[in-house]
């Protein structure tokens, strides 16, 4: 029973992880061809190292179709059933930066911010800026699942909120907020939290899955532009008190 659990749609991940590298490889063998000219151990090092990365996809991806999904939404489900809605707020902050934390493209983002600002912005200021920014905003997403409240009413004075703050933030910092952005919703957090909202309103009768439990994603990727823009502020400060 548990070897069919496993192996449950296993097909369909391994057409998927061929349609997303089979492209690469060919692309990597024409300029190989026409341009590169590498050696061929340089070659086969590339290919295999792509064929290692394949495998991890392949696992990758057939754990969250039966892991992390299943597992995100039944939270969901249980969380949704609390008599006070007021909870999913500390579940969906511990939640957020948890996920978050173990993000691994957020990891580098921070890692590769230290390497290129030479040490001046340590790794674990810019993690934790983006781990705090995602556990805040999934906390008032889920608050906004529970009461029903719509998209627009946090995305806009979100967006609004960007707009202003990037005018004080320190320039250095704007960059590094937009990626942010963009690794924070990395693989873990669109399969989990998404799973875990789309749960939540799947068990209040009363809404619709599409409408309130999806848009998670969003708030996910606008909360690290706000928390590290807000980072560049603070740093802002502490250099003009400096000079």
């Amino acid at each position: 029973m548990n070897e069919i659990n496993v192996l449950h749609g296993l097909q369909n991940t391994v057409l998927s992880v061929a349609a997303a590298v089979m492209p690469l490889v060919v692309l990597f063998m024409v300029f190989q061809v026409l341009l590169l000219k590498l050696p061929r151990s340089n070659v086969f090092n590339i290919l295999k190292g792509t064929l290692l990365a394949s495998g991890g996809l392949l696992l990758f991806l057939q754990g969250v179709h039966i892991g992390l999904l299943p597992f995100g939404r039944a939270i969901g489900e249980a969380l949704g059933t609390l008599p006070h809605k007021w909870l999913l707020i500390p579940f969906g902050c511990l939640l957020g930066f948890l996920t978050t934390w173990g993000e691994p493209s957020v990891r580098i983002l921070s890692d590769q911010v230290e390497k290129a600002s030479s040490g001046s912005i340590h790794q674990s200021t810019v993690l934790y800026a983006i781990c705090i920014g995602v556990a805040l905003i999934v906390g008032l997403g889920l608050f906004r699942i529970g009461y029903g409240i719509p998209l627009l009413y946090i995305s806009i004075p979100g967006y609004a909120l960007v707009i202003v703050i990037m005018w004080f933030s320190e320039k250095a910092f704007l960059s590094i907020a937009v990626d942010a952005g963009g690794v924070a919703t990395g693989p873990i957090a669109n399969t989990f939290l998404l799973a875990l909202a789309l749960g939540i309103s799947s068990s209040i009768g009363e809404q619709d899955p599409i409408i309130h439990g999806l848009g998670l994603v969003a708030l996910i990727a606008l909360a690290p532009i706000i928390s590290v823009m807000a980072l560049g502020f603070i740093f802002r400060i502490k250099k003009e008190r400096k000079e």
